[in-house]
């Protein structure tokens, strides 16, 4: 699909927050273990940004990995994903490393400079991947990196290519491959 014929906000589907459930489980822990993918990429006192994270699969473990000093900005359209990140930063005592930010449907709304940016299972949901891309592009700052990730069983390899395509016009070099489960990668630098 060119993007340009793909839905509008308002049109596209969103996974909803009941499904998310199904996605944070130990099961899955044994073969997409958040600490083992994300470590060699945050270092402590960094602000990273995870967009579309869902009930924080992904969010808990990026705040431990900031440490005190660093901070994860948690973006998501459903407030109800942020509820549920809330609630698991509570009981995870991380609830101070982590923002809370609902975004709107054309516009991530962040102004705060991030070094790191997780696009983990969502970009395929996203309408305008070029204008989505160059605002990331815009907040990471210089040497920032943005790790995308597409589930293999949801989004075809054209599709994933098309991403990455796209991500290199907005200024992104491509610097990796990661190998995650079930899963298109792709370490992505400013």
């Amino acid at each position: 699909m060119r993007e340009k014929d793909q839905p509008s906000y308002k049109q596209q589907i969103l996974c909803p927050w009941w499904l998310c459930f199904s996605f944070d489980n130990i099961f899955r822990r044994l073969v997409q273990n958040p600490e083992q993918i994300l470590k060699p990429y945050i270092k402590p006192g960094w602000t990273v940004l995870d967009v579309g994270p869902g009930m924080g699969y992904f969010t808990i473990s990026l705040a431990k990995l900031v440490g005190d000093t660093g901070k994860v900005i948690a973006a998501d359209l459903q407030q109800q994903m942020l509820n549920s990140i809330h609630r698991r930063a509570l009981r995870a005592k991380v609830q101070d490393r982590i923002v809370l930010h609902r975004s709107a449907p054309d516009s991530l709304g962040i102004k705060e400079p991030i070094d790191f940016c997780l696009c983990f299972w969502m970009l395929h949901e996203v309408p305008d991947r070029a204008r989505f891309l160059g605002e990331i592009f815009t907040l990471l700052k210089p040497g920032g990196m943005l790790l995308l990730v597409e589930p293999r069983i949801h989004v075809s390899l054209s599709s994933y290519n098309v991403s990455v395509e796209i991500s290199k016009k907005v200024g992104f070099s491509k610097i990796n491959e990661p190998m995650i489960f079930i899963s298109y990668s792709a370490l992505l630098k400013k």
